[in-house]
């Protein structure tokens, strides 16, 4: 989402940086190129001007331009800003979900994602806050829309349902039915997803007025499509201003677009944006952290997040078999392809990419060394092509082996060799974690990252991009970060 306005910002960054001295005109000249590069990106104008203003009053003096490193206090000054932007460190970005059955009623346009966000929201709180949540549908225009929550319900788990459809009744009609049974069934949560239209009109305003006048939510979510640009924003707006907005919620995040909704909105409606929906996928949903965002949009990656979404996606089980064959130096074929599929249930190269620090130049890398995700099902097929004794011991693949393995896998022998040479160069760095200094390196990096010893070893003791270790992925190739891995050349 945010690729485009980091590429720009980088650039004007690593000009910057370059530098010993900064002059007021440097600096000034930076805040041009910096504004332009945000309207670019979409950001509404009155944002905009709100922060280069702010900025500028905090970036052009002294104490500034005469500092050890001036270029890396712009730096700083400008990420400070970008949080501030988004709601500051210390938003509140949590549900309030007090005195069951607590009523989260969903607003927004149609095909704004609103229904498969009630479906995220609800395995969300189902899986992590262990609450019985009911879901009912009050759309009685677009087709199949409660069908369509039905089964989201289903896919959520056991502690997921949905409210049976009657077919005929309003949209008040099954809000109060939906209230009742919150109540009997001893729900904890009640989710109430309204309808939308294409644009907004008086009569869905009307009707969803109605709806929240009879529920009383306790939080009242608007979800909005942030490839909409500026429309969103005055979309917001819109629904504000009739309804007791309590947050927003931004969809389609891992999309293409320019970013300024996400910039502006939080901005120009002062409500918080609580969540950023990425994918279609019931698990794709990311609580919203204005840190973290300012970070991933400056090139700082977004570290926290990532050793959560390792955590999310760990088996406990495998990690412990696999920290015992770590202790006795082992590592196969079998583990590199768990590997490989961790990685991609974590997002792939290029999500993993973007919440490392770096990640501007490192897709770079990526780029000009031609590696994309699909490098990882390739690779996945290579090993899924050899026998269960290659796997265990690959000293046994020979040239005809290899050459087998390629034509069953749909690659070249050169790839199944790159493949073995970085399962050579991983098992070597498996058994230097043994050493005493190996592991010292490792619990220090373990350590700046907030993860236990017992931590690393649950999450398989390996080293991911950048250095940050206990993710349990392959690591890059020289080229991205200076680890080896996935057969990118050596820059």
């Amino acid at each position: 989402m945010f690729d485009a306005l980091s590429e720009r910002l980088g650039g004007i960054f690593d000009s910057l940086t370059g530098r010993g001295a900064l002059s007021d005109k440097d600096v000034s000249e930076a805040l041009r190129e910096i504004r332009v590069a945000l309207l670019e990106a979409d950001v509404a104008l009155p944002v905009v001007k709100d922060f280069i203003d702010k900025v500028k009053t905090r970036a052009v003096g002294e104490e500034v331009i005469r500092s050890v490193k001036p270029g890396q206090q712009v730096v700083k000054i400008v990420y400070d800003g970008l949080v501030d932007m988004l709601g500051g460190e210390e938003a509140d970005t949590s549900l309030r979900i007090d005195s069951p059955p607590a009523v989260v009623m969903m607003a927004g346009l149609q095909g704004s994602g609103k229904t498969t966000t009630t479906g995220k929201l609800a395995k969300r709180l189902a899986e992590k806050g262990r609450k019985k949540v009911l879901l009912a549908s009050l759309d009685v225009r677009r087709p199949a829309a409660m069908e369509q929550l039905a089964i989201l319900a289903d896919q959520c788990g056991e502690n997921v349902s949905s409210l049976p459809i009657i077919q005929g009744q309003l949209p008040v009609d099954i809000a109060r039915r939906a209230l009742n049974a919150a109540k009997i069934g001893g729900y904890d949560v009640l989710f109430l997803d309204t309808a939308g239209r294409t644009s907004i009109d008086e009569q869905m305003m009307t009707e969803a007025a109605e709806i929240a006048e009879i529920a009383k939510p306790q939080e009242t979510l608007l979800v909005a499509d942030a490839l909409t640009g500026q429309d969103a924003v005055e979309t917001a707006r819109r629904f504000h201003e009739r309804l007791p907005l309590t947050g927003l919620v931004l969809t389609r995040m891992d999309g293409d677009g320019r970013g300024g909704a996400a910039l502006s909105m939080r901005a120009v409606t002062g409500l918080p944006i609580k969540f950023l929906g990425v994918g279609e996928k019931l698990d794709g949903l990311d609580a919203f952290d204005a840190k973290r965002v300012a970070g991933r949009i400056l090139g700082q990656g977004d570290i926290v997040s990532l050793v959560e979404k390792a955590a999310e996606q760990m088996d406990a089980e495998k990690a412990e078999r696999m920290a015992a064959k770590l202790k006795k130096g082992e590592f196969d074929l079998d583990d590199l392809a768990d590997q490989l599929k961790q990685m991609q249930r974590m997002g792939g190269l290029g999500g993993l990419m973007g919440m490392m620090p770096g990640a501007r130049q490192a897709k770079q890398a990526m780029a000009a060394a031609n590696l994309d995700d699909n490098i990882l099902k390739r690779q996945e097929a290579i090993i899924s092509s050899m026998t269960k004794a290659e796997r265990r011991k690959p000293a046994l693949l020979n040239a005809s082996r290899r050459k087998r393995i390629a034509a069953g896998s749909g690659t070249s022998v050169q790839d199944v060799n790159k493949l073995l040479k970085m399962h050579q160069q991983m098992a070597g760095m498996m058994k230097k974690m043994r050493t005493k200094g190996g592991m010292k390196n490792l619990l220090g990096a373990a350590q700046a990252a907030g993860l236990s010893p017992d931590d690393l070893a649950r999450m398989g003791g390996q080293a991911m991009p950048g250095g940050l270790p206990g993710l349990g992925g392959p690591a890059l190739p020289p080229g991205l970060g200076g680890l080896p891995g996935l057969g990118g050349k050596k820059k």
